[in-house]
């Protein structure tokens, strides 16, 4: 499951739980949105330009919490893909081990970096849609 804000987290958990009292959903969803959180305060206090425009747009965490797959998205496209993955392989112990002090759980998922390609897709769809309004106006 992708956690794009935690907003549509939340109205998701509404509409599909039949409990009043607050969200219910699945402890990776919720654990995921922690770690988005967490993630993106430590990439703003990182000092490399490389992650300057990035934003953590989603979590994707396994339900046995072992690995979690960090979506991102930049201001550099897909051009900067590379570069921004090794920057972030290069944080990758530093940002696991800010997860492990700030959850309470017994292990902190293995972090893999991804492009998110939902968000590119959905810019994508965008264009065409611009282009073919203007191509008709």
């Amino acid at each position: 499951m992708n956690i794009f804000v935690a907003g549509s987290v939340i109205d998701m958990a509404r509409r599909n739980s039949g409990h009043s009292g607050g969200p219910k959903y699945p402890r990776s969803a919720r654990v995921g949105e922690t770690l988005r959180e967490i993630i993106a305060e430590d990439l703003v206090r990182f000092d490399d330009e490389r992650l300057s425009f990035v934003s953590i747009t989603g979590i994707d965490v396994d339900p046995e919490l072992n690995r979690a797959i960090v979506f991102f998205d930049s201001l550099a496209g897909e051009d900067g893909d590379d570069e921004i993955i090794e920057a972030l392989g290069e944080y990758r112990i530093r940002l696991q081990s800010s997860i492990g002090r700030q959850i309470k759980a017994k292990k902190t998922p293995i972090l893999e970096f991804k492009p998110d390609m939902a968000i590119r897709s959905s810019e994508r769809i965008d264009e065409i849609l611009r282009a073919d309004r203007e191509r008709r106006a």
